[in-house]
């Protein structure tokens, strides 16, 4: 399957996520739009999976994290963890475990096919000095190797003005647990 999409809808969403550039600047107050168009135009795969965000439900936008190179970087933005991509257990493994009720897909096999990456603990703690981000949802984060070995899975959320990291078993799963990605063009 070819992940590109159709020059109209290409120039659609450019527009949008411009627009949400403009209307966001305390996320990237340094890096200017024709920058990031310019890269993405060289790569629509990237486009392609930021449309993927879009549809279910991300809001992407540009963050610029400390010490950023020439890269861009888009996280999913929603206020809430995405609704696109919630009640699903960690990843395939999680999945495939599971003997009874198993969800649709998991959430590092949906990045996966979206062209994305979950995020890792340290971002999700740095993208909510941005605002505050799953007050009623949360979001699946990179879980550490030695984390997921022991069959669990890390997650976060913002509650009482401050940042929770939490653990659960890979395979399970709530209707207001997602999670967000990061897109690096």
């Amino acid at each position: 399957m070819k992940k590109q999409l159709s020059a109209d809808h290409s120039k659609t969403l450019l527009k949008k996520l411009q627009e949400r550039f403009e209307k966001n600047k305390n996320r990237h107050p340094k890096t200017k739009w024709e920058e990031v168009e310019s890269k993405l135009k060289a790569k629509p795969d990237k486009l392609w999976s930021l449309n993927e965000m879009e549809k279910s439900g991300g809001e992407p936008d540009v963050v610029e994290f400390e010490n950023s190179t020439s890269r861009c970087i888009f996280i999913d933005c929603s206020a809430e963890s995405p609704k696109g991509r919630r009640s699903l257990c960690y990843d395939h493994e999680a999945l495939e475990a599971r003997k009874k009720f198993k969800p649709e897909n998991s959430a590092v096999s949906l990045a996966k096919e979206m062209g994305i990456e979950l995020l890792t603990e340290e971002e999700y703690i740095y993208f909510q000095k941005f605002g505050s981000f799953d007050t009623k949802t949360s979001s699946w984060l990179k879980t550490p190797k030695e984390v997921r070995e022991k069959g669990g899975a890390i997650f976060g959320d913002h509650r009482f003005g401050r940042t929770f990291i939490y653990h659960n078993g890979a395979e399970s799963y709530y209707g207001a647990r997602g999670f967000r990605g990061k897109l690096v063009v």
